[in-house]
């Protein structure tokens, strides 16, 4: 030992919290830096597009698109969009969007971080949009309550997400690989029931086509993509 200096051993307990500290810090700068780049990346890939182009099919006037991500969206808004309203808690997104917003002519402002909290008055959108995001949101049915709060009566939901499968022999390997999963890829679940949470949450279903995205593994592309009334 160096003298003049003491050296004191952690005890289990202050190891263990320094470990988790340490771990939640790394997890913090992965969940804010690398992860919305992975997710440009994946999500950005030439077979999406056609099916952003079928859900933002219909979408006009004043819109609020949560899980805004990197804008990958914005090449497919309709020109009947008025203005677009961002909800996304990652400013890596946003930046990496810095290319597609200064291509669009729709209006869009980075509006608000949480999906379950949005920064809105009732009654405020004519449309909203969710694309391959409900899978990730820690509180679901609190997001949805929230679209419903803030769409004007009648309003509509554009949605595609992934989630629990149709088939029981898929849905049993989502259930094994969901933990990792959702470590891996900042909290993404395999295995919500997305038409049931809709229409728990009040809207109505006037469209919807189920299906396992092409080129994509069944247990990561049973997709639901549709359009749902707000009463």
């Amino acid at each position: 030992m160096t003298a003049g200096r003491s050296c004191r051993r952690l005890e289990p307990r202050h190891y263990g919290t320094t470990i988790a500290a340490a771990e939640e810090a790394v997890m913090g700068l992965y969940g804010e830096r690398v992860l919305p780049r992975i997710i440009n990346a994946a999500c950005g890939m030439k077979t999406a597009e056609p099916l952003r182009r079928r859900v933002c099919e219909g979408l006009a006037g004043d819109v609020v698109e949560i899980g805004f991500g990197s804008g990958l969206n914005i090449p497919f808004y309709p020109a009947a969009v008025t203005q677009v309203a961002a909800v996304d808690p990652a400013e890596v997104g946003w930046k990496l969007a810095d290319k597609r917003l200064r291509a669009t002519t729709v209006p869009v402002q980075w509006s608000g971080l949480d999906g379950q909290s949005l920064p809105f008055a009732d009654d405020s959108f004519d449309a909203a949009l969710s694309t391959w995001t409900l899978c990730t949101i820690p509180d679901p049915d609190a997001a949805l309550r929230e679209l419903r709060r803030v769409l004007k009566p009648g309003g509509t939901l554009h949605f595609i997400e992934h989630g629990l499968a149709p088939d029981e022999g898929v849905r049993r390997w989502q259930r094994r690989i969901e933990p990792v999963n959702k470590r891996v890829f900042g909290g993404c679940h395999l295995t919500r029931p997305v038409v049931d949470l809709l229409t728990t949450a009040g809207f109505t279903i006037t469209e919807l086509d189920v299906f396992y995205e092409k080129g994509a593994p069944k247990f990561a592309g049973a997709d639901s993509l549709g359009v749902a009334l707000s009463p």
